[in-house]
């Protein structure tokens, strides 16, 4: 490997790798005149019309997800589908669990709550771990890596006939909610920073989706097999070989053969963009393995034979921009120096803090919404209870995106600052609606009535329009807390999601099934205190971050 910096000498100058790695012809510090030009103002015409890039870092600045003749609307749906696969195997139990495995296995209501928790744990584990490795070698590898690997305890499913079995699959499974961190990824790598933020909004939104889809094809898919004539024993466990195993393996390998890794080509090439030069220019310090050296290296030969020509940029005729304002951060190989360093920096537990509250919450009302319907309202029937449950997963079809999207606005406005307050605002309302559910449910119980159902659904929508919407605004404020560990960022955030999920899922669980209202109410309490504490965190600035 090896290390550059504006102090090296000859023959690895930081002046020497900036010619290596920029375009032929143009120097470093003529780099910042490339198409330097604001973000276009969004046009309903920019989502088919083709990409508009920034030349300095390759990322899009418009958002085309209805054309798919490049590559940055093919990347952002395969990162989108390969975070929405994944839940059809990751969530398929908790649809089934209420009636038809907490029958054939024998469950009593603490071993679900038992394996909805190890479920999650695994996930939060794996996307600990993960982030460094998307650094490492991109997120299309780790994703299509991901799916494959989880699409094998997904086929063993049928094989669980015990509480230890159950726990024993769910936990494997798990590692399919990792997908999360290469797919936000994917997204950073593609679009600019005016952008980002909706980018990676779309791209969770769509993916949660897949939670709310999955209630409904395995309930539905369930009670069609058993119509057919399969006993119950046998529908929950032919329900997984029949949809999640296929679907997992065609997508990753879609992921294999028609992604890419990064606007430059292959991850080892995300170094060669023009910002990389400019990083360097500024003082970063970039590190480079065997291959990376080798396509520097290869780029300095082409210009010196004349392979490549680039028209010389006059400084007088183009407008230099502040450096500040320009996203030229590349993700650098993960090192335990600069893992430490980020772990330092206060902002950098500003959105994992509120994700938290956020996602884990989301998390534990999918993995427990269905048995709470169930619980309070005996004649829905497993069916019915699934399909209300989905409710929750399916408004990410929207509500996810819509968060991002007044992100980015109130970032064009306000900046990071603005995204943290934002992200906050949400939260919050999201806990006081959780506290709202659980003192009015409570408050039937002791009247000895049964919380009406219309009304118990509807706190639920509005309480996950809020929690949705916070979970998309935290998206766009990630990219900027540590541009140049994108992977290591995306993954602890996404990390602290899980945590989230399971210490709400403990709430659940350790309280009965006919209190559930209590799981609410103190659920509320613990994302009003937490997110408003955040206020004290200070946010990331754009000034000097090169975001």
């Amino acid at each position: 490997m090896a290390t550059f910096n504006e102090k090296t000498s000859s023959p690895s100058s930081a002046s020497g790798i900036e010619e290596q790695m920029a375009p032929a012809g143009i120097r470093a510090d003529k780099l910042a005149a490339v198409n330097l030009h604001a973000p276009p103002p969004f046009r309903w015409a920019s989502l088919w019309e083709k990409p508009v890039i920034n030349g300095l870092n390759g990322k899009s600045q418009t958002f085309p997800i209805f054309r798919f003749d490049n590559p940055y609307s093919r990347n952002f749906h395969f990162a989108w589908l390969g975070f929405f696969v994944a839940f059809l195997s990751w969530f398929a139990f908790p649809p089934l669990i209420p009636e038809a495995i907490k029958t054939d296995l024998s469950l009593t209501q603490a071993q679900i709550g038992n394996s909805n928790i190890v479920a999650l744990s695994a996930t939060m584990g794996l996307r600990l771990c993960l982030g460094p490795v998307v650094d490492r070698f991109g997120p299309r590898k780790v994703m299509a890596a991901i799916l494959l690997i989880g699409a094998i305890p997904s086929g063993l499913a049928g094989t669980i006939s015990s509480p230890a079995g159950l726990y024993t699959i769910r936990f494997f499974i798990g590692v399919l909610g990792a997908t999360f961190v290469p797919c936000q990824a994917w997204t950073t790598a593609f679009f600019d920073k005016n952008i980002v933020g909706t980018a990676n909004a779309f791209a969770g939104g769509w993916g949660n989706l897949g939670g709310g889809v999955t209630f409904v094809v395995q309930v539905s898919l369930f009670q069609s097999l058993v119509n057919r004539g399969l006993s119950s024993h046998s529908a929950w466990r032919a329900a997984f070989a029949i949809v999640p195993v296929p679907i997992l393996v065609f997508v990753a390998l879609l992921c294999i053969f028609l992604g890419t890794d990064c606007p430059a080509g292959k991850w080892e090439q995300r170094h060669t963009m023009p910002a990389a030069a400019i990083a360097m220019q500024q003082g970063h310090l970039v590190e480079l393995d065997h291959d990376q050296q080798r396509v520097a290296q290869q780029k300095m030969s082409d210009k010196e034979q004349g392979k490549t020509e680039v028209q010389e940029v006059q400084d007088e005729d183009e407008h230099v921009a502040n450096l500040h304002d320009i996203d030229v951060a590349v993700a650098e190989k993960p090192s335990w120096a600069n893992t430490l360093k980020i772990a330092r920096t206060p902002y950098t537990w500003l959105p994992a803090l509120m994700y938290c509250t956020t996602f884990g919450f989301e998390l534990a009302v999918d993995a427990n919404l269905a048995s709470v319907l169930f619980a309070a309202h005996k004649n829905l029937g497993q069916l019915n209870a699934g399909y209300y449950a989905a409710t929750f997963g399916f408004m990410n079809v929207w509500t996810r995106p819509l968060g991002g999207i007044v992100g980015d606005l109130v970032g064009r406005r306000w900046g990071p600052a603005g995204k943290k307050y934002l992200t906050i605002l949400l939260g919050t309302l999201q806990g006081f609606m959780s506290l709202a559910l659980g003192l009015w449910q409570a408050h039937v119980y002791k009247t000895g009535g049964t919380p009406a159902l219309g009304t118990q659904m509807g706190i639920v929508v509005v309480m996950a329009i809020f929690n949705e919407m916070a979970n998309g605004a935290n998206f766009s404020l990630t990219p900027h807390t540590s541009p140049y560990s994108n992977g290591l960022m995306t993954g602890l955030v996404g990390a602290f999601g899980n945590m989230g999920g399971v210490f709400f899922a403990l709430i659940f669980r350790y309280c009965p099934a006919n209190a559930f209202s209590q799981a609410w109410w103190i659920s509320g309490i613990v994302a009003i205190v937490v997110n408003l504490f955040c206020i004290i965190i200070p946010a990331p600035s754009t000034r000097g971050r090169r975001l």
